[in-house]
């Protein structure tokens, strides 16, 4: 898709924020507050993520080994096997909407502090 804009200046524009250094990335890694946004995120991802491995699993190993029971029919030609597979794709947006949700409210606010503390430093 080809656009009308400029590439962006070299020289840099004055609205542009100014980039940090290495060490003051180095340095901002060190410090708690990006420890505490390291932990909020792993506490949310890591067991939802380990969660839906299992979950996932789970749905392999029955349509594997269980296909009399994945194939029970639960109405019409409606069985275990695509009630499980429709909800893996549920499972997989609900997710994804949390992730999202949780993000905003606690992943984003101190991310752009650390972002605005860095460029206002640089």
């Amino acid at each position: 898709m080809a656009t009308d804009a400029p590439p962006p200046s070299k020289g840099g524009s004055g609205n542009s924020p100014a980039t940090p250094t290495t060490e003051a990335f180095v340095e901002v890694q060190k410090g708690a507050e990006f420890g505490e946004l390291r932990r909020s995120h792993r506490s949310f991802a890591f067991p939802l993520t380990i969660a839906f491995i299992a979950w996932y699993l789970l749905y392999v190993l029955l349509s594997n080994y269980a296909g009399g029971f994945m194939g029970t029919k639960l109405f019409g030609n409606i069985n275990v096997a695509l009630v499980f597979g429709i909800l893996q794709f549920v499972s997989t947006f609900l997710i994804a909407w949390l992730y999202s949700r949780h993000a905003a409210a606690k992943l984003d606010p101190k991310a752009e502090a650390i972002k605005s503390r860095m460029e206002a430093g640089a």
